[in-house]
C-alpha cells in the first residue's frame, strides 16, 4: 500500500527551497533507483549530480544561453508535431499552469519569466542528469525511462520533490562540457530536486490525468 499511495501522491514541483539535500539521502535514492529493471540486465543508465557552486555555475551558463535564444543541440530530438487528441491534452496543460499563476496568454514578459525558471533548475540545490552510450537506441531509452521514475519516486519516499525537465537539456553540447563529459554520451533528460516550497502558487498546479476506462482495453 505504501509504495501505491507514493506513486499516486508523487507530483512535479517547479518551486523549491534553498535547503540542500543531505548526500547520505542523495545516495539513498540512487542506490534504490539502481535496483530498475532494463532489457537483458544491460543498466544503461550513468548519471551526473550536480550541486552547491557546480549547480550554481552552471545555472548562470545556461541562464544566459537561453536568455540569448541560443542555437540549440538537443542529444533527443523533441517531437515536431503530435496527434491532434495529445496537441489538445498538452494546450490544455499548458493553459492551465499560465492561469494557476494569473499570466494571460497574451503576457510574453510572464510567459518568458516562467520559461526561463526552467535553467534555474525552479531553485532546486540539485540537478541530476541522466546518460547513456550514444550507441544506444530505443530500448535504453525505455529502460532510462524506468530508471528515471524509480528515482523520483524513491526521492518522494523522503519527502523530496523532483521535476523532470526536458527544455534544460536542448543545451546538451553545453552541459557535457561543463561537466566534461564525453560527447559520444547522449543526455536524456534533466531531474531537478529539492524540497518543494508549499506555499508557492506553481506548486499548487496539479496535471490532469486520463482514466483507465480512457486508455485501457480488456480481452477476456
Amino acid at each position: 500500500m505504501q509504495a501505491l499511495n507514493n506513486i499516486i501522491t508523487r507530483r512535479s514541483y517547479r518551486v523549491f527551497k534553498d535547503d540542500p539535500i543531505l548526500k547520505s539521502d542523495l545516495n539513498k535514492i540512487i542506490e534504490v533507483a539502481s535496483n530498475s529493471p532494463s532489457y537483458t540486465n544491460t543498466q544503461p543508465w550513468e548519471l551526473a549530480v550536480v550541486t552547491g557552486k557546480n549547480k550554481d555555475k552552471l545555472t548562470g551558463e545556461l541562464l544566459e544561453l537561453a536568455k540569448m535564444n541560443a542555437p540549440t543541440s538537443p542529444d533527443i530530438p523533441k517531437p515536431e508535431s503530435w496527434p491532434s487528441v495529445l496537441e489538445a491534452r498538452s494546450r490544455e496543460h499548458g493553459k492551465r499552469r499560465l492561469e494557476i499563476l494569473g499570466i494571460e496568454r497574451s503576457d510574453k514578459e510572464g510567459r518568458e519569466k516562467l520559461r526561463l525558471m526552467n535553467y534555474e533548475f525552479y531553485g532546486a540545490p540539485c540537478a541530476l542528469f541522466f546518460f547513456m552510450d550514444g550507441s544506444l537506441g530505443e530500448w535504453s531509452v525505455y529502460d532510462m525511462g524506468l530508471f528515471t521514475q524509480n528515482l523520483i519516486l524513491a526521492a518522494h519516499s523522503l519527502g523530496i520533490g523532483s521535476c523532470i525537465q526536458a527544455s534544460v537539456v536542448d543545451y546538451a553540447k553545453e552541459i557535457k562540457r561543463f561537466l566534461n563529459i564525453s560527447e559520444s554520451s547522449k543526455l536524456l533528460a534533466c531531474v531537478s530536486m529539492g524540497y518543494p516550497d508549499p506555499d508557492a502558487k506553481l506548486n499548487l498546479y496539479r496535471s490532469i490525468k486520463k482514466k483507465p476506462e480512457q486508455f485501457v482495453q480488456w480481452y477476456e
